[in-house]
Order: C-alpha cells, then structure tokens, then sequence
C-alpha cells in the first residue's frame, strides 16, 4: 500500500461515485418512482470549495436521475456521468479532458463498480461502510461512512496538505 499521506501531494482532481458515498447507503422510493437521496451539506460545501479553488470533480454513477446532476451542478460540478456503465471508461474521459494522470486523482468508491477504478486511481478511498473488496484496495478508509462526510475528509485533507484550505473564499459559499 502507498502512503496515503504521500499520495495526496500529487492530487489535482477528484472523483466520486454517488450512491455508499455522497449518499447515504439507504434510498427511498418516490411514489412517482424515482429514488431519492439523503446527502451531506458539509461534503457539498467541501465539493464546492475545492471547485472554486481549482481541483475539476468528476461524479461517476451507475444513476441516472436528474436530481443527481441537478445536486451537483449547482456545486459548480460539471463532468457529471451518469449512467456509467463501467466506471473505467468514463474515469479514463475524465482523465484526457483535464491531461491528468490516474496518479493525479483522487477516487472514492464504495461497491464492486468502482473497483477497477480503484485499482487504477492514484489516491483510492473508501467510507468506512464500504464492502470488504473495495476496502481491499483503498488506500484511505475514511473514519465516516456514505453520505455521512467521507468526501468532506479526503477533500479536506488535499486542501490542507496543498494549503488552500483556509484561503481565499473560505469564508463564504
């Protein structure tokens, strides 16, 4: 395993799955039948202010329901996948679209869809409630788990390392 802390020096970018991470791991059905999220407003704050400081933010989710994107959208996100089929690919267009390498990005991931791409990422992190094969290969299990302020950590985490974390636009959303 690489040294976490290591890693994070060399992060410039973020990925995030949505449902086990930005979501708690529970999802409640509309009577229209759409599902419908609970997510954290710390992590959106963090997920905004890493946008405003520069660091492009990829969602990649097996979803597909406009008020995912509508969510993160008015975070300023704007390479939103929805209905990824397999993440990988949607991960590697991430990637050419900003010239970075995997090793450049963070990628936080909770099921067996993200594993590929937890394998390839530079920096992989899961929540704490992720399932043991993910778990496997993070190199970070945050101490919270889905929708509960995992994102919120490791964005945290990169911004102080790189100190722009209490700079600039903190103070304000």
């Amino acid at each position: 395993m690489t040294n976490f802390k290591e890693g994070l020096k060399a992060v410039k970018a973020f990925a995030f799955d949505v449902d086990g991470v930005l979501s708690s791991p529970e999802v409640y059905l509309h009577p229209s039948g759409e599902i419908m999220r609970s997510m954290n407003t710390k992590d959106g704050y963090a997920m905004q202010y890493a946008v405003k400081r520069g660091y492009p933010i990829a969602i990649i989710t097996g979803g597909n329901t406009e008020s995912v994107a509508l969510r993160f959208r008015g975070l300023g996100i704007t390479d939103i996948y929805l209905a990824s089929f397999y993440k990988p690919d949607d991960f590697n267009d991430f990637l050419f679209k900003y010239g970075l390498t995997p090793e450049e990005v963070l990628y936080m991931g909770d099921d067996l869809p993200d594993y590929e791409v937890m394998k390839k990422a530079g920096v992989p992190c899961c929540p704490s409630d992720a399932v043991e094969e993910i778990k496997s290969v993070a190199h970070y299990i945050s101490p919270y788990g889905g929708g509960m302020g995992c994102a919120r950590d490791v964005i945290e985490q990169v911004l102080r390392l790189h100190g722009r974390w209490l700079d600039g636009e903190t103070f304000a959303w």
